[in-house]
């Protein structure tokens, strides 16, 4: 295993950077399709409801893989994607379904009495919402938006299948060459587990940077401790 590792130390690297460019466009665009959905399943208007479940529901219930072929291979009559592009976009409609509900969940958490007094003082209804609600429900929904996340990161191994020497792609091509197949999929594995392992420390310190419970509580501590000392 470990030759394997050293005979792919230059190719791995390029793919992790290639598959982190397209988690990362693909996460950005998602958690913007889920905000807008979030917002047409709370919204009264029930074509938006309609329009916001029947995307819910159509792609939690189709496999990602298809929806990256459909991108792919079904649309080309129409709008010609790259490899790279149709990936990014299957995994961004397929976890915006699921961050839209992230969405909806945390902004449905917060008291409407927030909503009532921002607008009882005059302020529209987007500007309440901006400055209001969404950074309280941001801070809600980082725990389940960073679980998204990390499986986004892992999904994007899907698009290997329509020919993107992504990190899987370039696994599955090195092991059709090597013939060691068990070796560079367990190489590629720990490449896998090190990148998530990446972003749960990332996901943790942005939950605690936004966690004002945590933050008093270590304040408190540390001026306990400070008084401790002087007696």
């Amino acid at each position: 295993m470990i030759d394997i590792f050293l005979s792919t130390y230059k190719v791995f690297p390029v793919a992790v950077l290639l598959t982190l460019k397209l988690t990362v466009t693909s996460l950005i665009l998602g958690s913007g399709i889920g905000l807008v959905f979030a917002f047409f399943r709370l919204s009264h208007n029930r074509w938006l409801n309609y329009i916001a479940n029947l995307y819910i529901t159509v792609i939690r219930g189709t496999p990602l893989i298809v929806q990256i072929a459909i991108l792919y291979f079904g649309i080309s009559s129409v709008v010609t994607l790259s490899q790279f592009w149709a990936g990014a976009l299957a995994l961004a409609v397929h976890s915006g379904a699921y961050i839209a509900e992230i969405f909806r969940g945390a902004i449905q958490s917060i008291d409407r009495g927030q909503m009532e007094a921002a607008r009882s003082l005059g302020m529209p209804y987007p500007l309440a919402m901006r400055r209001i609600v969404l950074p309280q429900a941001f801070k809600i929904a980082i725990p389940s938006l960073g679980n998204q996340f990390i499986i986004g990161l892992k999904d994007s191994s899907l698009v290997a299948y329509v020919g993107m020497q992504e990190l899987w792609g370039s696994a599955l091509s090195e092991a059709a060459s090597n013939f060691q197949q068990m070796d560079t999929y367990i190489v590629v594995g720990l490449y896998y587990l090190v990148l998530v392992l990446i972003f749960s420390y990332g996901v943790s310190k942005l939950e605690s940077r936004f966690d004002v419970n945590a933050r008093k509580r270590k304040q408190t501590k540390a001026k306990k401790r400070s008084e401790v000392l002087d007696i």
